[in-house]
């Protein structure tokens, strides 16, 4: 893993320090539903109506989700009337989300 540049102390030092910030990131990801949503968020902003007819869910476990994305801080909303919008809040999980796809959907899967 030396291509990840972890091979010297200092860079091994600022994972350790980090490793809660990225556990704790990495356990909001770790739902497939909340996966889901991140993944359909990636490409723009939407409802929780969108959502829930996406992923074929009810609204209560859809809102489910989005509450647990908001409170990890990865999720936006505005309200447009009575319509709330939610965007991804941190771009790090878009960063994420395409890391995802390239190692699970992508051509070159192992």
């Amino acid at each position: 893993m030396s291509g990840m540049g972890l091979a010297n102390d200092a860079n091994l030092d600022d994972m350790v320090s980090n490793a809660r910030e990225a556990s704790e990131f990495l356990k909001a990801l770790a739902h497939e539903g909340r996966l889901m949503i991140l993944c359909r968020l990636a490409e723009g902003e939407c409802s929780v109506t969108d959502l829930e007819e996406m992923l074929s869910v009810r609204q209560a476990a859809v809102s489910q989700q989005l509450a647990r994305l908001r409170l990890e801080g990865l999720v936006s909303t505005r309200r447009d009337g009575k319509t709330i919008f939610y965007s991804l809040a941190d771009q790090r999980v878009k960063k994420m989300i395409y890391l995802v796809y390239e190692l699970f959907c992508g051509t070159d899967q192992a």
